[in-house]
Parts: structure tokens; C-alpha cells; sequence
């Protein structure tokens, strides 16, 4: 099974935080699982905060790429169109909130689970779960904006 990140358009497939074309990028990938979606992520001991510690901006960019990742495969579901089909859907975060709910360990695999709350026009608002070791340790919501066909490199 393909992730959401392996149907995004070559152009756009550069993110460090989902881009497979970024070698030095956390490289996410996210599936669905029901009406959920998932991502795993094994943090490096150079995502460390404290000792022991992940940093919190690790979490953070996790959340915020999982959430465009599934408003792009929600938006794909919502009109019944596979995720290769064109023209292609791409988000951009339009607002990041992120609540850490306790500290996350350092060594185990993480996972991030989300979940759709909202699709509107353009806008698509999703909320994600990090959990170390099936313990909420941070929350996050993003507001994912569909991205403008100007958004590009000049």
C-alpha cells in the first residue's frame, strides 16, 4: 500500500517534514486506518530536548505534516477520486496549534493518529494524536489551506 506522500507530484514532494525527495527530511508517511489516519515515526538521538527528551518543534512539524498529508488524502476521499488522479491536491498550513500533553520519551516508536473534522471549500481542519508507548503526549490541530496553483518557486 502506497502512503499519501508517495502520490504528491514530483515539484512538490520536498518538504523536510513528508517530502521523499528530501533526503535529510523526517520523510513521514500516513496511510489510512478506518476513518483515521496513521503515521509511525521513530525519533533519532538528535531530536532530543532534555536527555531522554524528544524536542517539542519535532512533534510539532509531525503533527503539521501528518495533518496536510490526510487533508489532501481526505479531500481526494470527499470526491471519490483515487489519490493519483489530476489535477492533484496539495495543503499548505494555514494555522498550527499544538498542546504537549506530557513529555515524550526519547527511544520509543512514535505513532500519530488524525482524524478529520472539518472540510470547507478549500479548507480542510484536522486534528492529530501523538502517542509514545499508547500515551496521548501531545495534541495538535492544523487548519490545511488547498495550495494556490501560484504557489510555486520562481
Amino acid at each position: 500500500m502506497q502512503a499519501f506522500q508517495d502520490y504528491y507530484p514530483e515539484n512538490l514532494a520536498h518538504c523536510y517534514g513528508c517530502g521523499r525527495n528530501n533526503a535529510q527530511g523526517h520523510q513521514i508517511k500516513t496511510f489510512w486506518d478506518g476513518d483515521e489516519t496513521v503515521t509511525h515515526f521513530q525519533p533519532l538521538p538528535e531530536h532530543t530536548a532534555i536527555p531522554g527528551f524528544v524536542y517539542g518543534g519535532l512533534l510539532a512539524s509531525l503533527i503539521d505534516c501528518h495533518c496536510t498529508g490526510t487533508a489532501a488524502a481526505a479531500m481526494y476521499r470527499a470526491e471519490n477520486r483515487s489519490m493519483d488522479s489530476q489535477p492533484a491536491f496539495r495543503f499548505v498550513t494555514g494555522s498550527l496549534q499544538v498542546s504537549y500533553l506530557k513529555p515524550t520519551p526519547l527511544g520509543p516508536l512514535l505513532e500519530i493518529r488524525g482524524r478529520v473534522k472539518e472540510i470547507k471549500g478549500r479548507k480542510v481542519v484536522v486534528e492529530a494524536t501523538v502517542f509514545a508507548e499508547g500515551e496521548a503526549t501531545a495534541r495538535g490541530e492544523v487548519v490545511a489551506l488547498q495550495m494556490p496553483d501560484s504557489f510555486v518557486a520562481k
